[in-house]
C-alpha cells in the first residue's frame, strides 16, 4: 500500500487536523457500519443481548397506558393483545429524555438521550446499542445490526455523533448472516482488513510526530486518540479469523423483500424474523430496528388513510379508530418476536431471559409532536417484570436511567449515560 504522509505545522487548528486525517477519523464510523469488525467469541457463559424497536410515530397513550400502577394493573387495550407476555415485561409511563424537544426532529435522541432543541446547535452522542457494541461486540461476527423497514434512517449513533445508516432489506441481512462467502470474497475481506490496519499504523506514526509540539491538554486528547487506534487495530486483527470461518446454517428459506413501503406490518414481521435468527445463532447480540412514519395507507381492513396522517389525528374519532387498528398490529408483531425469544431454550433458560427487548419512540404524542411521556415497554433480560412503573406525567422521570440499568445488566460498570441520574427506580434485577 502506498504510504500516506500527513504534514503538520506547529500552529495547527482543529479544523485543519481533522481535514488532514480525514481517512483516519472516518474509520471509527466504518467500524460500526461494517459488521465484519469483531473478534472471535470468548465468553463461556450464556451471552446477554439487547434489542431496540423504535416507532417514529409513537403509540396512542390512552390505548397503551394502564390506569393502575404496580404489579396488579389492569391491562390496557394494546397490552390485552399480549397478555401472555405481561409477566415478562415492564411498562413505564411518565418518562422521557430530559432537555429533548423538537417533535420528529428529536428522533436522533431515541437511544442516545442527547439533549436536543430546534433552537440550539445539536451534537449527538453514542447510542446505547453502539455503546454495547463498542465494549462487548467483539464476541460475535457482527458487533451490531442496525436495521429499518424503509430507508436508512436509524437511532444508532457512533461516539462522534454520526448516524449509522440502517439496512432495510431482510434478504441482504439474511445473506450477510448465513450465506457463505466465496473463497475469493473471503480473501478480499482479509485484504481489506489488513489494509485498514496498515492505515492505522501510518496515521499513528504520523500523529506521534506531532505530539511533542502540542500543549498538555492536546497531548491528552492525542493519547486518547492513540488508545482508540490501538483498540481498533486489535479488532481488525481479530476479525481476520472471522472472515475465514464458516457462517452458521439455518433451515430457513431466505426472505423475499417486500417492495411496497405501505406494507409496514409485513415488512416489520419479515425483519423481526431475521433478527430472531441472528440472535438464535449468536451472530450478533445488539440490534436496532426503526419503524419510520411512512405516509402511505397500510393494507389493513378498515384503513383508508395514511399511517402518518392517522397518527396526527387531532382527536378525530374515526382517525383514532383506524390508528388503533394499525398500532394493534404493530403491538402484536412485537409481541410475537418477544414470544419467540421466550419459547427458545438456551442452556438452562430462555433466549428472552438473556435478551433485553425495548419498544419505544421519541414521540409521546405524535398528534401534538410532543416528546414527553415516551411509550416504553421493556421485556426480558433478567429483570423482575410484570409491573407498570408509573412516574409523573407532568414532571417526567429521566428515561436514560433505564439505559443505565440495561448496561449494568449486561455486565458493564456504568453509572452514567447521557442525562441519567442513576439506575431506574423500581426496575430490579431478578
Amino acid at each position: 500500500m502506498k504510504k500516506v504522509n500527513f504534514n503538520f505545522s506547529k500552529s495547527l487548528s482543529r479544523r485543519t487536523f481533522l481535514k488532514g486525517t480525514g481517512a483516519a477519523m472516518a474509520l471509527p464510523m466504518l467500524e460500526a457500519m461494517t459488521p465484519a469488525f469483531a473478534a472471535p467469541a470468548a465468553a463461556t457463559q450464556t451471552p446477554r443481548r439487547f434489542v431496540s424497536v423504535s416507532l417514529a410515530l409513537g403509540l396512542h397513550a390512552p390505548n397503551l397506558d394502564p390506569v393502575e400502577s404496580g404489579r396488579n394493573y389492569t391491562p390496557s387495550l394494546y397490552l390485552s393483545h399480549i397478555k401472555d407476555l405481561l409477566g415478562d415485561l415492564t411498562i413505564v409511563t411518565g418518562s422521557s429524555h430530559p432537555q429533548v424537544s423538537g417533535g420528529h426532529k428529536a428522533s436522533g435522541s431515541i437511544l442516545t438521550g442527547a439533549p436536543y432543541s430546534r433552537n440550539a446547535v445539536f451534537k449527538n452522542t453514542i447510542s446505547i446499542d453502539q455503546y454495547l457494541a463498542k465494549h462487548l461486540g467483539h464476541h460475535t461476527r457482527f458487533p451490531s445490526l442496525v436495521l429499518s423497514i424503509s430507508g436508512n434512517n436509524s437511532p444508532s449513533y457512533t461516539e462522534t455523533g454520526s448516524m449509522i445508516p440502517a439496512e432495510d432489506s431482510p434478504s441482504k441481512v439474511f445473506n450477510k448472516l448465513f450465506i457463505a462467502d466465496s473463497p475469493k470474497e473471503q480473501a478480499r475481506q482479509v485484504q481489506r482488513l489488513q489494509e485498514g490496519r496498515s492505515i492505522m499504523d501510518i496515521v499513528a506514526d504520523d500523529a506521534k510526530s506531532l505530539k511533542n509540539s502540542l500543549g498538555a491538554g492536546d497531548q491528552e486528547k492525542m493519547e486518547q486518540y492513540f488508545d482508540s487506534v490501538r483498540n481498533f487495530e486489535k479488532r481488525l486483527g481479530a476479525s481476520e479469523s472471522w472472515a475465514q470461518k464458516p457462517k452458521p446454517k439455518v433451515a430457513v428459506q431466505p426472505p423475499v423483500d417486500i417492495s411496497n413501503n405501505n406494507e409496514v406490518i409485513r415488512k416489520k414481521q419479515l425483519m423481526l424474523d431475521v433478527m430472531y435468527l441472528a440472535l438464535q445463532t449468536d451472530s450478533t447480540r445488539f440490534i436496532t430496528l426503526h419503524i419510520d412514519g411512512g405516509g402511505g395507507t397500510i393494507p389493513i381492513e378498515g384503513i383508508n388513510e395514511g399511517y402518518h396522517s392517522l397518527s396526527h389525528h387531532g382527536l378525530d374519532e374515526d382517525k383514532i379508530e383506524q390508528l388503533t387498528r394499525v398500532e394493534t398490529e404493530l403491538m402484536r408483531t412485537w409481541g410475537g418476536f418477544v414470544r419467540s425469544l421466550k419459547e427458545t431454550k438456551e442452556s438452562n433458560t430462555s433466549l428472552l431471559e438473556k435478551t433485553n427487548v425495548l419498544l419505544t419512540s421519541n414521540l409521546g404524542n405524535a398528534s401534538s409532536h410532543d416528546n414527553k411521556n415516551m411509550p416504553v415497554l421493556f421485556a426480558g433480560g433478567g429483570f423482575r417484570h410484570g409491573q407498570h412503573i408509573a412516574f409523573d406525567k407532568e414532571n417526567n422521570y429521566p428515561l436514560p436511567n433505564l439505559f443505565v440499568s440495561a448496561l449494568q445488566r449486561q455486565g458493564l460498570e456504568v453509572d452514567k449515560f447521557a442525562t441519567s441520574t442513576g439506575t431506574m427506580t423500581g426496575l430490579e434485577m431478578s
